[in-house]
């Protein structure tokens, strides 16, 4: 029988090859990330619990932030880790979990912002029917619409992508890095945090924490 040539792990080139420049983004990187995490799941938190919440549009919001901390959790962790190491490995089974991951949660976020979208143009040019038309039914059908549009226009596309010529993409480093860990981070600061809503229930939330017989 011929040797059967199975890869088994891949050496990740990394950001930089500079051992100091890499203590700087591990530094700069790992705020961030925790930031992003706490702070989109706070924002589950507070939709979840929260009565005044209740609308479509932050039923969508807290999906969205759901999408963001686990986007940013397939593969932040690991990059955030390797830079405190001069080896730089990954399992063939661990890249492809981050490959579906990422491609999944990446995409289905592309298709619920557009659900979004429709969301506030109901909501601002068809106010009287805004309940009837973005009914509980409607806006779980919309989700699943989104996560199967992903499948359908974004991983094909993306395995054509992934299967050119193995090359040194700077460029593709330098954006990869910033919707993996900027964009996640930027979601909630822009949904949430100038929503006076949101920032009461947050409060809310807060004082039932610190008091908990009142409620």
């Amino acid at each position: 029988m011929e040797p059967r040539n199975n890869v088994t792990e891949f050496v990740l080139l990394g950001l930089t090859q500079n051992p100091e420049i890499q203590k700087i983004l591990f530094v700069l990187f790992l705020p961030i990330y925790i930031l992003t995490l706490g702070g989109n799941l706070l924002i589950v938190l507070t939709v979840v619990s929260s009565h005044s919440l209740r609308s479509p549009m932050y039923f969508f919001l807290a999906f969205l932030s759901l999408m963001d901390a686990v986007y940013s959790t397939a593969i932040s962790p690991k990059m955030i880790i390797d830079l405190l190491y001069e080896k730089k490995t990954i399992s063939f089974r661990a890249c492809m979990i981050q490959l579906f991951i990422a491609h999944l949660f990446g995409g289905a976020e592309v298709f619920l912002l557009m659900v979004m979208a429709y969301d506030r143009y109901v909501a601002i040019c068809k106010p009287l029917y805004y309940l009837i038309i973005m009914r509980r039914n409607t806006c779980v059908l919309l989700l699943v619409v989104a996560w199967v549009g992903v499948v359908v226009l974004f991983f094909v596309p993306c395995i054509f992508m992934y299967v050119r010529p193995v090359c040194t993409f700077s460029i593709d480093k330098t954006i990869t890095v910033f919707f993996t860990i900027v964009t996640p981070m930027l979601n909630p600061l822009i949904y949430t945090l100038r929503n006076k809503e949101m920032k009461n229930a947050m409060r809310q939330l807060w004082r039932r924490k610190d008091d908990p017989d009142k409620h």
